[in-house]
């Protein structure tokens, strides 16, 4: 796979499931943004999350597991932001994502990736992953826990900086397919709450629809967190 090679010991990634690009609506675009114009591109927006911060702070629940654990919700609905490049070049759908998200370092001022196993079950994707941020408070490499697996999806965090607009700038990544998310500080405005999120995919993978749709789930989770129930 033209993708990072899973660390050892990381769970291991079941292989991606080859498209049928016979019956595949998207055959055409797929090979127009991979062979003619390759290229990626991002939007970043403001959602409202007034109602899913007064549940956190009821709940006890950590916000940014929270965060993580809705957007890989949404990502593992729909197949599009699963999607690998195969050996021969082909498209392909891994049938499971997981998180890979940073965490600041403030004595070094520096950042380190950690990775968290996916679970349909918040309860048990929150303790999993409070854990893991537990163990690596005061990360001084890059990778702590070794590299995430192939099927991990990056989310990076801003929490001191609201923003309006963001763009990562990925030469020589056009095999990348998967999602890249980061999320801003919160912005109070009107009396609500709204959360800065940019989004960047790959045009082979995903069209402006694609992201519409999973953008509108999300807000849709955020508008209606009873998900994240009481802390046990």
């Amino acid at each position: 796979m033209n993708e990072r090679e899973p660390s050892a010991g990381a769970v291991q990634a079941l292989a991606p499931a080859p498209i049928d690009l016979a019956a595949w609506a998207r055959r055409e675009h797929w090979a127009y943004y991979r062979e003619r114009v390759p290229c990626s591109w991002s939007m970043t927006v403001e959602l409202d999350v007034t109602g899913f911060v007064a549940a956190l702070r009821a709940s006890g629940r950590k916000t940014y597991i929270a965060q993580l654990w809705a957007l890989a919700t949404v990502v593992n609905r729909h197949e599009e932001f699963r999607m690998a490049v195969g050996d021969d070049g082909s498209p392909a759908i891994w049938p499971v994502l997981h998180p890979s998200f940073t965490v600041f370092n403030s004595r070094l001022e520096t950042f380190a990736v950690l990775w968290a196993e996916y679970d349909p079950d918040f309860a048990l994707f929150h303790e999993r992953a409070r854990s893991i941020l537990e163990e690596h408070r005061s990360p001084t490499g890059l990778f702590p826990q070794g590299e995430p697996p192939a099927n991990a999806f990056d989310v990076s965090s801003l929490p001191r900086t609201p923003f309006s607009a963001l763009h990562i700038q990925t030469p020589g990544g056009v095999d990348h397919l998967l999602p890249i998310f980061t999320l801003g500080r919160h912005i109070e405005r009107d009396d609500r709450t709204l959360l800065p999120l940019a989004l960047q995919v790959n045009h082979a993978a995903v069209d402006g629809f694609h992201a519409s749709r999973l953008l509108g789930d999300l807000q849709d989770m955020f508008a209606d967190p009873g998900w994240l129930g009481p802390m046990g």
